[in-house]
């Protein structure tokens, strides 16, 4: 069977998605020796992935996600494959595309939580934008051989926005990644590195509205009026619009103890594993890695009680509502204090991690694939 993947979204650099595919295809690569696998990459991630399986073939596709090329051009390089299958990892599936297919949706926070605070554009562009979202998203679930869901709460919105038969969506948790450090790593100077001052808290995510990093901001400064500035807040993503938004605003409400790194990469692990505490403040999510992350270093996780979090991370973490701002304080408070407790989220953090496996996600992605053609 000729299977195809988009892959051009591939790599950390473009996060959760990004990551979702790393690891899909490195997995597949692993346990599947009978099908060929054609990966569309785009220039700019060409040469972070290199093929390990003699039955996977690296196609260069350098056409823009949300294009008009993508619309229109996409469909015509996929068709010169004469591919069983096509897996899209996201809902931009060019809606002349008449082939079979199957599509990940990973979330409907377009949908959830629409809102022109989560774009650059005027109110215009953001109306047309908005509308072509919605087209290509309902014709990615009307006409998809099958749909793969990241978690049971996003099953249960695909359903309910949709209308579509349950039988026709398969949910597939994601994996976490085992940690290798590297020999003589030295934390101290990863953390000088990125100038992080000991004792801090951490959130990594990225600064979009519906992640609710403004809201955490607004907790941490009162946190700090009412137990003291003995820790410090480090926020982690890439710079783009959202974190120097975030940043002006720390500047101009004189909010201390605050730090913002920029992209890590593959020095999170360090920066996780030396928190006294991660927090997820989260409104929405259709799975959330990055808690599950930080339990694999053994730090105790705070998190949102919003959406799929409590499926996800079940009773290994300490929930807060994230609409209210002394909920988060409080909560914040009892995460670095309460010693019985803190002991306990650690031994239950690890307890869980083996529920989700890059290998498990790639078995049923496969048995999905074999399936459904």
């Amino acid at each position: 069977m000729k299977i195809g993947i988009d892959a051009r979204l591939y790599g950390p650099k473009q996060g959760g998605l990004g990551r979702y595919l790393e690891q899909l295809i490195t997995n597949l690569e692993k346990i599947d020796s009978k099908n060929d696998y054609f990966i569309f990459l785009k220039k700019d991630n060409w040469d972070e992935y290199q093929p390990k399986n003699k039955n996977f073939t690296k196609v260069l596709t350098d056409i823009h996600w949300y294009s008009l090329k993508e619309q229109l051009i996409f469909p015509k390089i996929l068709k010169k494959y004469q591919l069983n299958l096509m897996h899209f990892p996201h809902w931009n599936i060019p809606i002349f595309y008449r082939k079979n297919f199957i599509v990940t949706i990973h979330d409907l926070i377009l949908l959830k939580y629409p809102s022109r605070k989560a774009s650059t554009l005027g109110p215009i562009k953001y109306f047309f934008k908005n509308l072509a979202y919605k087209i290509v998203l309902k014709n990615a679930v009307k006409k998809s051989k099958h749909i793969i869901a990241v978690s049971e709460h996003t099953k249960k919105d695909i359903i309910e926005y949709f209308n579509i038969k349950p039988e026709k969506i398969t949910t597939t948790l994601l994996g976490c990644l085992p940690t290798n450090y590297a020999k003589g790593t030295n934390d101290n100077e990863i953390l000088q590195k990125y100038n992080i001052t000991k004792p801090y808290i951490v959130y990594a995510g990225s600064g979009y509205p519906h992640k609710n990093v403004e809201m955490l901001l607004d907790a941490w400064k009162n946190y700090l009026k009412k137990y003291g500035n003995k820790h410090h807040l480090v926020l982690v993503w890439k710079k783009d619009y959202f974190y120097e938004k975030l940043e002006q605003k720390v500047k101009t409400e004189n909010i201390t103890n605050v730090i913002f790194t920029g992209f890590i990469g593959t020095d999170l692990p360090i920066i996780y594993k030396n928190a006294d505490l991660y927090v997820f403040p989260t409104l929405y999510e259709g799975f959330g890695l990055p808690p599950l992350e930080a339990m694999q270093q053994n730090t105790p996780v705070i998190s949102s009680n919003a959406s799929c979090m409590p499926e996800i991370l079940k009773d290994a973490a300490l929930f807060f509502n994230p609409n209210d701002k002394n909920e988060i304080i409080k909560t914040i408070h009892t995460g670095l204090t309460d010693q019985n407790l803190r002991a306990e989220l650690k031994l239950k953090g690890q307890n869980i991690l083996p529920e989700y496996s890059w290998i498990k996600t790639a078995q049923k992605t496969l048995e999905i694939y074999e399936n459904k053609v």
